[in-house]
């Protein structure tokens, strides 16, 4: 598991206390919802990519640093790149596919 920043640690903290409060959305709030986890799962294209196997193998690191398969990590990074949604955080793993952590460090 993950280790929690310091908002998340505050968020336990309240809820352990009972500081939080249960809501129920709207409707149309619930509407809203629904029919975002509907367009997100539909899946009707299939594409095929080729990598190279320390991309592939920095994927799949990754993926599981994240705790999701790791076609889902790409399709995920996919759609929110196109979403422009993208927020890079960085690995805690060390990345063998392209010394990105070097070249971050030299700039």
């Amino acid at each position: 598991m993950k280790k929690l920043d310091a908002f998340e640690k505050d968020l336990l903290a309240a809820y352990e206390k009972g500081e939080l409060k249960p809501t129920s959305p709207s409707k149309a709030k619930l509407a809203k919802f629904k029919a975002a986890a509907t367009a997100t799962f539909l899946k009707e294209k299939r594409v095929n990519i080729r990598l190279s196997t320390p991309d592939l193998m920095d994927i799949q690191a990754r993926a599981l640093e994240e705790g999701m398969p790791y076609q889902t990590l790409i399709a995920s990074v996919l759609h929110k790149f196109v979403s422009g949604r993208l927020v890079e955080s960085p690995s805690s793993l060390t990345l063998r596919s392209s010394g990105t952590r070097q070249k971050r460090r030299a700039t």
